[in-house]
């Protein structure tokens, strides 16, 4: 679609609710005099307000929206472009609306954390009842939605009323997986593929790590969880598992250690003796993610394994009493149907994992699905999916702790995490509520260092095995970053 920019150049927030109104619409910016089918979104700085306003040529008609902010809310430039981002948003949704657009999933939202808004609202000392009615009204968000926020937003109060300024959790990517799943553009490996780069890769790793703790130690922070995953971090054998997690140990201080998980996400890379090695370091969380308990659509995204391994996998697991268990599923995989997909939720019910996680499709670039053009179930049976497994899962003693949202998400839906009492998992809702810094080592490993006041800086590492291997010096020499962070924020 054509854009026309006046007042601003505010071009990703035009975009991102470009793709949610006009999923298939790609943006152009053309030159000269707008013309023909095409959005124009105008800012006007008054003295007492800003306001943002959109018309929407479309059909030979013009459809109009606007959003306003106070500029006495405008009180610093952090501050300012998120509220003019937002106003921008909503005078192009309004305009959409207009037009007769079909009503998106999340209304007006484009964020990935939508629970946030939420929060603050809560935390400027609105009442809950009155925090969902704004949220509701301002997004033009379904109760049910802004339900599921509040739910995640309680749970993210919680955590942050028992962290410190010094709380930090531990990100280890192990980017290697016993075969790449159909939906997956992760950046990970097959080990029959990558044999040989597991040994150079863990050598390099190690160095990573003592740097990371070298800065960790200086700064005086405090490791609260650590997050071992990929990829598939149970594809490594049970002496390069006992070797990793003895370096961390020996590296960082997780004496006030509060959940330390493992993906151990394929049972075909489950044995009795990976799971001895990680309950004698402390490990107290494992991911066994069967995505669905289907065989045949296990068969459609790769899976060299069946749901009765799936079952088998976890006998094993639960022979270890200090580990919890979180299953993932997925809505929307290629020959899913809302009956197999109640099926799967029902099976994986059965077996009593504290969490699960239940995800929608995202349509990612570079995998095999998307390259391959793999028939998926439409939107509606997505949202039969998802709406089936809130009703089991509230039945069932389940509730939403974490919540979501992805770019190319089937259906525009979302992604929750669902635990029992008690079982949240302190490091997804650290990492989703951006509460604390997350300290990442491994290939694709992505550190994101967060202050009290919103502003978020992230260093990357190397996405490829063969380039973080090439390059662990820089990402060594990167780790000053995070020093330099931390003593920004005593000056």
């Amino acid at each position: 679609m054509k854009l026309y920019l006046k007042g601003h150049d505010y071009r990703y927030a035009v975009e991102q609710i470009l793709l949610t109104l006009f999923p298939k619409e790609r943006p152009e910016y053309p030159g000269g005099p707008p013309q023909g089918e095409r959005a124009e979104i105008s800012l006007h700085r008054g003295k007492t307000y800003v306001t943002a306003v959109c018309r929407l040529h479309l059909g030979g008609r013009v459809h109009s929206g606007s959003a306003r902010i106070s500029r006495a809310a405008l009180t610093d430039n952090l501050t300012e472009n998120r509220l003019l981002q937002r106003i921008i948003k909503l005078s192009f949704y309004r305009a959409g609306m207009q037009a007769g657009i079909p009503k998106p999933v999340w209304g007006a939202l484009t964020g990935i954390r939508p629970g946030k808004i939420v929060t603050a609202y809560l935390e400027k000392g609105m009442s809950e009842a009155a925090a969902l009615s704004r949220f509701s009204r301002e997004y033009d968000v379904s109760r049910e939605k802004a339900l599921l926020c509040l739910e995640t937003a309680r749970a993210g109060i919680r955590v942050k009323e028992g962290l410190t300024p010094k709380d930090i959790c531990l990100y280890i990517g192990i980017p290697f997986c016993p075969s790449r799943c159909a939906y997956c553009s992760f950046v990970s490996l097959a080990v029959e593929k990558s044999m040989k780069l597991i040994s150079p890769f863990l050598e390099a790793l190690y160095k990573d790590i003592e740097a990371t703790a070298k800065v960790v130690r200086e700064l005086g922070l405090r490791v609260i969880s650590v997050y071992i995953g990929g990829g598939t971090p149970t594809t490594l054998s049970a002496r390069q598992l006992d070797e990793l997690c003895a370096k961390l140990a020996k590296a960082f201080d997780l004496s006030a250690l509060r959940d330390y998980t493992v993906e151990a996400g394929r049972p075909d890379t489950i044995t009795k003796e990976k799971l001895e090695v990680i309950c004698r370091h402390g490990v107290n969380r494992v991911s066994v993610n069967p995505q669905t308990m289907e065989d045949s659509v296990l068969e459609a995204i790769g899976r060299r394994h069946t749901a009765a391994d799936i079952v088998k996998a976890l006998e094993k697991v639960r022979m270890f009493s200090a580990l919890t268990v979180n299953m993932d599923l997925i809505a929307g995989l290629p020959g899913d149907t809302p009956e197999g997909f109640g099926r799967s939720l029902d099976r994986v019910l059965g077996l009593s994992p504290e969490n699960i996680t239940v995800h929608t499709l995202s349509l990612k670039k570079g995998s095999r699905i998307m390259l391959e053009g793999a028939a998926l179930p439409p939107a509606e049976d997505v949202g039969v999916m998802l709406k089936c497994a809130q009703e089991k899962l509230q039945s069932a003693g389940y509730a939403p702790y974490y919540l979501y949202r992805q770019k190319f998400i089937s259906g525009g839906f979302e992604n929750v995490g669902w635990a029992k009492s008690g079982f949240e998992n302190l490091y997804n809702i650290c990492i989703m509520e951006e509460l604390c810094s997350i300290i990442s080592m491994g290939g694709g490993a992505s550190t994101k260092l967060v202050t009290g006041t919103g502003r978020i800086e992230r260093i990357f590492a190397p996405k490829y095995s063969y380039e973080y291997i090439s390059n662990i010096d820089k990402v060594i020499s990167d780790k000053i970053k995070i020093k330099e962070f931390y003593d920004g924020l005593q000056s």
